[in-house]
């Protein structure tokens, strides 16, 4: 998602940058200078990710939204540390809020969905019912003593 946002975002920049008659050229020489950066930032967000992540499972013995929010926050904060203990309490803060708006997003859609597979009415289709009866060893006709 980082690579494909930060290419399509500094070829933009390369050719809007550029004389006319080279703009694509320009582009592409923007995209190969900044693509090792921007993969490598990306790279390394999501490796803290998963490791905060994974501690705060291991941490809190359970799997649940609120590790992804801890994870975010120490993200975001240990990436700022190089700029202060403010910065990086102002970067913790925004990191957890951003990822408690995501995964909060996600939780109102999955509640969303399951709200409306559970509302549609259940089908009464003849097959179906034959069928169920078969898979529970019924045979397909029954027996009457009419002809008797």
């Amino acid at each position: 998602m980082g690579a494909v946002g930060g290419s399509i975002f500094h070829f933009s920049k390369g050719t809007y940058n550029s004389p006319n008659g080279a703009r694509l050229a320009c582009g592409m020489q923007a995209l190969r200078m900044n693509a090792p950066r921007i993969g490598g930032a990306f790279a390394v967000w999501g490796g803290l990710f998963s490791v905060f992540n994974c501690t705060a499972v291991f941490v809190r013995q359970k799997e649940d939204p609120w590790n992804s929010v801890i994870a975010g926050a120490a993200t975001h904060g240990s990436l700022y540390l190089r700029r202060g203990l403010g910065a990086a309490a102002r970067s913790a803060v925004f990191g957890g809020s951003l990822l408690a708006l995501i995964e909060g997003v996600g939780i109102v859609l999955n509640h969303v969905v399951d709200e409306s597979a559970r509302a549609q009415p259940p089908v009464d289709d003849p097959n179906l019912a034959a069928a169920a009866a078969i898979a529970a060893g019924g045979g397909g006709f029954q027996a009457s003593n009419d002809f008797q």
